[in-house]
C-alpha cells in the first residue's frame, strides 16, 4: 500500500501565522505538525510515501523530510497548484499510485490512540472501494457527516450539510484500493469548483463498497484549523507526553522499533537534533532497547 499526505491550502485562517510558512509546518508543541500524519501512515505500515503541496511550500517539505531514507522509507512530492479539492490528490499521485491500494491522511489531522494501529492495519487490508471512519463530534456540520441506521448500516454521507443527520463525522484518513484514480477522473467538480471527496466516497457507497469504521471514544482526533485549536494540539501533546514519558508522533523512534532502520541510523538522527529535547528522547528510546 502507498500513502499520500495532502498538505496544501492556503491555511487563511491561521492568518498571519500562515503567509509565509505552511500551516503544516508549524509546531504542535515539539515538532512540526506533519510528523503527526506521517506517523499515522509509518503505524500503518506505509513506507512510500508522497506528499502534496502548495508550489511555495513543497520546497520546505523537500527540505525537512528528504527522500525517507533516513527513516528507512522513500518520498515523493508532487504539486497541487491550487485548492482544487481532496480527490484532486489522487489524480496527481496517478503515477505514485499505480496499481496499489493507497491510503491518504490530511496534512493538519492528528490522531492519538493505544489502539490505532491495529485500526489501521485493518483497513490495509482494503483491495477494493473505500475504507474510512466516522467520529463523533459536537459540531458536526463543519465536516463531512455519515448517518446510519439502528444497525450500524451507512446510509447517507453529506458535506458540511446545514442540518445534520447524524453526529459522526468523517475525518481526514482515507484508504482505496487502486481503482480510486480513474473514480476520482471521473468526478464533476462541485458547485464551489472543487472535487469532493464526498463525493468520491458517495460513489463507492452506492456500489456498497464502502466500509465505514466508528472510532472509539478514546481515540483523540484533533483538529487545527483555528488558533484556537492549536494551542489545545499543543497542550495536549505536550500533557500526554510529560505524564506518559512517551513521545507522539516521534518518526525515528516508530521506524526504528519496526525495523526499518538500525542503530547507525537513529545515532544519526540524534546527532541531527542536536541539543534538543528531542534528541534526548531518542537518546532514551535507543538506551532502554538495549536493556
Amino acid at each position: 500500500m502507498k500513502g499520500i499526505i495532502l498538505a496544501g491550502g492556503a491555511g487563511t485562517r491561521l492568518y498571519p501565522a500562515t503567509i509565509a510558512v505552511s500551516k503544516q509546518m508549524m509546531a504542535i508543541y515539539d515538532k512540526p505538525m506533519i510528523y503527526y500524519p506521517l506517523s499515522v501512515l509509518m503505524l500503518a505500515g506505509i513506507k512510500e510515501i508522497l506528499i502534496i503541496s502548495t508550489p511555495h511550500d513543497l520546497p520546505n517539505f523537500e527540505k525537512l523530510l528528504g527522500d525517507g531514507s533516513d527513516i528507512g522509507m522513500k518520498f515523493s512530492y508532487k504539486v497541487q497548484p491550487e485548492p482544487n479539492g481532496l480527490a484532486e490528490a489522487f489524480i496527481i499521485g496517478d503515477e505514485f499510485i499505480g496499481d496499489d491500494s493507497v491510503a491518504m491522511i490530511l496534512g493538519d489531522n492528528i490522531y492519538y490512540s493505544a489502539g490505532l494501529t491495529g485500526i489501521l492495519k485493518d483497513a490495509c487490508k482494503i483491495k477494493k472501494g473505500g475504507h474510512i471512519f466516522a467520529y463523533h463530534v459536537p459540531d458536526p456540520e463543519r465536516f463531512g457527516v455519515v448517518d446510519f441506521d439502528k444497525n450500524g448500516k451507512v446510509l447517507s454521507i453529506e458535506e458540511k450539510p446545514e442540518h445534520p443527520k447524524s453526529s459522526y463525522a468523517i475525518p481526514g484518513l482515507y484508504f482505496y484500493g487502486p481503482e480510486v484514480v480513474k473514480e476520482a477522473k471521473n468526478l464533476a467538480p462541485s458547485p464551489r469548483g472543487e472535487l469532493e471527496i464526498t463525493d468520491l466516497n458517495r460513489k463507492f457507497l452506492d456500489r456498497g463498497e464502502l466500509e465505514v469504521t466508528v472510532l472509539p471514544r478514546g481515540l483523540a482526533w484533533l483538529d487545527t484549523g483555528t488558533h484556537a485549536a492549536m494551542i489545545k494540539a499543543n497542550n495536549y501533546v505536550q500533557i500526554m507526553q510529560e505524564m506518559t514519558g512517551m513521545n507522539i508522533a516521534c518518526v525515528e523512534e516508530i521506524a526504528y522499533r519496526q525495523g526499518w532502520i538500525d542503530d547507525k541510523k537513529l545515532d544519526a538522527a540524534i546527532e541531527k537534533m542536536g541539543k534538543s529535547s528531542y534528541a534526548d528522547y531518542l537518546r532514551r528510546v535507543e538506551r532502554e532497547a538495549k536493556k
